[in-house]
């Protein structure tokens, strides 16, 4: 037993998550108002996390999801197999007019002073319809699985989903998965599906079938109704007031193992000061502190969480863990989209201190 988990060495899939696949337009730098074209990214922070892993770390992963049987959920499931993981589809027929659909973000990536513009279109979304029976969980893991992931986003779009969420970690725990999920609290979404107090009591709901949970101290305090200090008072790079509310997570969930988030400072739209934080098993560990030139930084957050479990899950030490996620997340906002263009290569060699110098 390695950081107070116990990882099977193997699985038939290293790692299965759950959640929503979504369709972004992206502008790029141009304002919606005044853009003419857009390149599609596809992405769900779920996924997201699946597809990393798979394309840069070599792992054998899977997504359960909702699936239209429509152009664009033609367009999203292409890109699902290019990546490189093995889908789990709940199907639903399009009528042709109202749905149901794929949801669609759309996201214009600003530039230096001006920040980037997100909003979304969720209307009868067919991943707000999935519920408890509708994936075959035994199936899904009957040549073993090692980890399961899930996420706060997916748990925010309809009262069903939270209820997919539990089932399917207990599931996974019952073939002897890991259990991760990211917190990734949205008000927006809440917002439309019961509130704050609703959000707080479904969340800790889930939180009590994981082994390891995402998040910030926003996230613990506005997903878990935790309390903790002021966060707009603190640094963004200052990890003090996450590890103080650590001894809250414990007392409340005494399963969890591992808390992990990412620290970053917007200086412009940019140029951000990255670092990330966990709490594994009792033990404080955070990485360096880089200069970021991002590109994107959409899907940062998810690149961390995928190099983190990378680690975990090939028995690094916890601080290596740490800075391989550190590193994968940093590398993800150099490129377009929402998942990985780096290499498992490059994440190691930035991990160790590399620099932007050419290969030759």
């Amino acid at each position: 037993m390695k950081y107070g988990l116990n990882i099977k060495p193997e699985g038939g899939l290293d790692l299965v998550s759950l959640g929503a696949l979504i369709h972004r337009l992206d502008p790029g730098i141009i304002p919606f108002r005044k853009a003419n074209e857009c390149h599609i990214h596809v992405s769900g922070g779920e996924f997201n996390v699946a597809a990393n892993l798979a394309d840069c770390f070599r792992l054998k992963t899977g997504i359960a999801t909702a699936m239209v049987d429509y152009p664009i959920g033609d367009l999203i499931a292409e890109r699902v197999r290019a990546m490189g993981v093995k889908p789990f589809y709940k199907h639903f027929k399009h009528n042709g007019v109202t749905g149901p659909n794929m949801a669609t973000v759309y996201s214009d990536r600003g530039q230096g002073v001006r920040a980037p513009v997100v909003f979304y279109n969720r209307s009868n979304e067919a991943a707000q319809q999935l519920k408890a029976g509708d994936f075959d969980w035994n199936g899904i893991f009957k040549d073993g699985v090692r980890w399961f992931h899930s996420g706060g986003i997916f748990a925010a779009l309809s009262p069903t989903t939270s209820d997919v969420i539990i089932e399917g970690m207990q599931a996974a725990k019952a073939a002897g998965a890991i259990t991760s999920f990211d917190l990734n609290f949205r008000a927006k979404l809440w917002a439309f599906s019961g509130g704050k107090e609703h959000a707080v009591k479904v969340n800790r709901k889930i939180v009590e079938n994981c082994d390891v949970i995402v998040g910030n101290e926003e996230d613990l305090q506005e997903g878990l109704g935790l309390k903790g200090p002021e966060v707009a008072a603190k640094s963004k790079l200052d990890p003090s007031a996450f590890f103080q509310m650590i001894d809250q997570v414990r007392d409340m969930f005494p399963q969890v193992k591992i808390i992990a988030t990412t620290l970053r400072e917007v200086h412009s739209t940019n140029r951000h000061s990255w670092s990330a934080v966990a709490w594994i098993d009792g033990g404080k560990y955070q990485a360096p502190t880089a200069e970021l030139d991002v590109l994107d930084r959409v899907g940062g957050g998810d690149g961390y969480a995928a190099g983190f479990i990378y680690g975990l899950l090939s028995g690094e030490e916890p601080q290596q863990a740490v800075n391989l996620g550190w590193a994968h997340g940093a590398l993800l906002t150099t490129f377009p989209g929402d998942t990985t263009m780096a290499t498992v290569e490059q994440v190691k060699a930035f991990a160790k201190g590399g620099s932007a110098r050419i290969q030759r």
